[in-house]
């Protein structure tokens, strides 16, 4: 494994663990907010769930795009070595099954942090910021 697959692995693995720990904050908090606020939601407390529900959607939407544009990506550069092994035959050059699978999982190791990214940044912004305000 190379040291720049390995970085991105762990940068993968980093995002999804401080994820992991930032959601259930966020989900806490607000949840706790809303049994609170009860029927009656303060103008703040409406503006939260406001803003809940519009990063959420805006979130998705930035994760599937970087995602698709990074699955094309991936796709054009492993269709170019695969062609470049057939158009250019030296003496190894074709591909073998342990650098195609190492080219597919770095493929998709770059999807999945892709799709990360977004998601990873809004949970911990909001974690940050909700752990800095009082629920009333």
């Amino acid at each position: 494994m190379t040291v720049r697959r390995s970085r991105k692995s762990a940068s993968v693995a980093t995002q999804a663990a401080e994820l992991a720990l930032a959601a259930p904050q966020v989900v806490a908090h607000r949840v706790a907010r809303m049994a609170l606020a009860g029927a009656t939601p303060s103008e703040r407390d409406r503006k939260e769930f406001e803003r809940m529900v519009t990063e959420k959607g805006q979130a998705f939407f930035e994760s599937w795009g970087a995602m698709t544009l990074q699955a094309i990506r991936a796709n054009q550069a492993l269709a170019v070595s695969l062609f470049q092994s057939f158009w250019m035959p030296c003496p190894g050059s074709l591909l073998s099954a342990g650098s195609i699978a190492t080219q597919v999982q770095g493929a998709a190791l770059g999807v999945i942090g892709k799709g990360l990214e977004p998601v990873h940044r809004k949970a911990v912004a909001n974690a940050r910021r909700l752990s800095r305000t009082k629920l009333r």
